[in-house]
């Protein structure tokens, strides 16, 4: 368990030594920023804030004449507060489209990613107003953009069968080196996808597991959440097939220094990453459905699942992690169009309708 919670330190640790360089780049008063929101928010959210906070700055230098030579850090806070609403106006615009000075590779942003930056940028402006070191709210001023709800993608019960049948069958039609290779992953590309699909556990959570953290007795699983909440989660019988028929492999295998307790390894024999999870995951989802999957979606389509089985809103979000129940709703339990019809039918206007 302690060499779990190791393994998120790390993380938080890499976040802080990131944030710490940029920080580095940026205004005094920026510093200030982040270190009142310490304790409010996770180290990689103020990561992500910082790198939308360079963005902002990288586009006053580029589009105001009077800042083309004075250095970020030096740019004051009475410039943030002689902005008006079109100059915020201007820069969601920018967004759009922009070349970033610090790597010279064209960036774009959707309307999302607009809204996530926009976020920051208030953030910003509502701390310096209420530390009196600017006057003027402009951020205010300005309309987030629009955001569409889109539908949940997920895997139907159907694909999710054609999934993993797939997974067990594909291994027929390869070379003898995709073979060889198959036959290495196989059994982890199960657990991984099957343990995702049978417990709606996030990626970081599922990279992050231990080989101690797996508590058969109860079925459970000992996480840490995202923010550094720990939990448990309980699997069923098909999450623990897949989980003991790759630690009879696993057991076999001699770890890199250093990844030793990692439940899941990487052909490197190293703790795997997101990125390896998000790759395996359309690799094979990509073979049975033209719908984009990623981990996330099979998380969704636990969460899908579950509230159909249950139709327990807060058991849902309990066993997702979500701290706000309201999130989970806004997700899951949008009505279904055969509920609509069942609400058609359940409804007399008159007892004894007259046949014409």
């Amino acid at each position: 368990m302690n060499n779990q919670l190791s393994y998120h330190k790390q993380l938080i640790k890499e976040n802080a030594v990131k944030l710490r360089k940029l920080l580095s780049e940026l205004p005094p008063y920026i510093t200030d920023y982040f270190r009142a929101r310490d304790t409010t928010t996770s180290s990689k959210t103020k990561l992500s804030y910082a790198y939308d906070l360079r963005i902002f700055f990288n586009f006053l230098k580029a589009n105001n004449p009077e800042l083309s030579s004075v250095k970020i850090k030096d740019i004051s806070c009475s410039v943030l507060n002689r902005l008006t609403p079109s100059d915020i106006e201007e820069y969601m615009e920018y967004l759009k489209y922009y070349e970033d000075p610090e790597t010279n590779r064209q960036q774009t942003n959707n309307v999302l990613g607009i809204a996530r930056k926009l976020s920051s940028l208030r953030g910003l402006y509502n701390y310096l107003y209420k530390r009196q070191m600017i006057k003027n709210k402009v951020t205010d001023l300005v309309d987030m953009p629009k955001l569409h709800e889109k539908p949940i993608t997920r895997l139907d019960h159907e694909e999710i069968t054609d999934l993993l049948d797939y997974m067990e069958s594909c291994g027929e039609n390869l070379t003898s080196h995709q073979k060889s290779y198959y036959k290495k992953t196989i059994l982890r590309d199960l657990a991984i996808i099957t343990l995702l699909l049978g417990t709606g556990i996030r990626v970081s959570e599922c990279v992050g597991l231990d080989i101690s953290d797996i508590d058969f007795r109860n079925d459970g699983l000992h996480i840490t959440r995202k923010g550094g909440d720990e939990s448990i989660i309980y699997f069923g019988p098909e999450v623990e097939i897949a989980l003991l028929n790759y630690l009879e492999e696993r057991e076999q295998i001699r770890p890199h220094i250093g990844h030793e307790d990692a439940l899941f390894l990487s052909m490197q024999k190293k703790r795997i990453s997101i990125d390896a999870v998000e790759n395996l995951v359309k690799k094979y989802t990509s073979k049975i459905t033209a719908k984009k999957i990623t981990p996330h979606k099979l998380r969704s389509t636990y969460g899908t699942n579950l509230y159909q089985e249950t139709n327990d809103i807060y058991l849902v979000a309990d066993v997702l992690g979500h701290k706000d129940v309201n999130t989970t709703r806004k997700h899951y339990a949008a009505m279904q169009d055969s509920r609509r019809r069942v609400a058609a039918k359940v409804i007399s206007l008159r007892e004894n309708p007259i046949d014409e």
